[in-house]
């Protein structure tokens, strides 16, 4: 039995090879888990639970057949898919997670997070973050038509895609001191995140851990649009954890 956790596959119509390979680590790697976590970016845009694309009928119907099959399912929002709401939540047999979550990882505490707010260095990013969860932004933009969202979900895209050419690569990294703080006040040892699109284990300095000789550790999960691998984290009941590198 194993818990695993995905993040930034970034699903979309156009990226059909992205869906099946999706489809195919849920039939053959999830099957068996004790639970599945997607943190965040499972998707490129969400324009709303009421999306009628048939895409989405057979992405949901693989999560409830895994749920079906007992494993327990779990959804943190990203910065593509924030809209992601309880409607399409049922749709999947998942739950919705806080943005911050402390977990039993087999009695080891980790804390998950999308990762969006490590970076706080960006602070164009931080502005347009703080706007789009704001509830009454959300009503605003779900009050419009499909066609409608999907051209601003369009449009949107292009613009985090020239703002992103145009920043330092540091600035759209984690915070170091941030990461610290994080895991300080939620007084663990382990953080899981996705969003950097920079997979890797990082050791990191925490005060009280410090003066004991220890460190905690950041895993990162990484894109699955990049390089044609798919990226996921295995944690297993004797506490062992594994960050996964996957040919698509």
């Amino acid at each position: 039995m194993t818990t695993l956790f995905i993040s930034d596959l970034h699903l979309q119509p156009s990226h059909p090879d992205l869906l099946r390979a999706c489809l195919d680590w849920f039939e053959t790697t999830a099957r068996g888990a004790d639970a599945l976590y997607l943190l965040g970016d499972i998707f490129e845009a969400w324009i709303g639970d009421d999306d009628d694309a048939p895409w989405l009928d057979t992405f949901s119907a693989a999560l409830r057949a895994l749920n079906a099959g007992g494993i327990a399912i779990y959804f943190m929002h990203g910065n593509r898919d924030f809209l992601v709401g309880e409607q399409f939540a049922q749709r999947c047999a998942m739950q919705l997670l806080p943005e911050s979550v402390v977990i039993d990882l087999y009695g080891h505490p980790t804390l998950l997070l999308h990762g969006d707010t490590l970076c706080t260095e960006d602070s164009a990013y931080l502005a347009f973050r703080a706007q789009v969860r704001n509830p009454q932004w959300q009503q605003m933009i779900l009050s419009k038509s499909l066609p409608e969202r999907r051209a601003l979900a369009a449009m949107l895209r292009e613009q985090s895609k020239m703002a992103g050419s145009n920043k330092a690569e540091d600035i759209m990294d984690v915070t170091p001191t941030e990461v610290a703080r994080v895991l300080e006040i939620n007084s663990v040892d382990r953080l899981i995140h996705g969003h950097t699109h920079r997979p890797a284990r990082h050791g990191v300095a925490v005060r009280e851990l410090s003066a004991n000789g220890k460190t905690a550790e950041r895993i990162v999960l990484g894109d699955w649009r990049e390089n044609d691998c798919m990226w996921y984290v295995r944690a297993e009941p004797d506490q062992s954890i594994e960050l996964i590198q996957q040919s698509i």
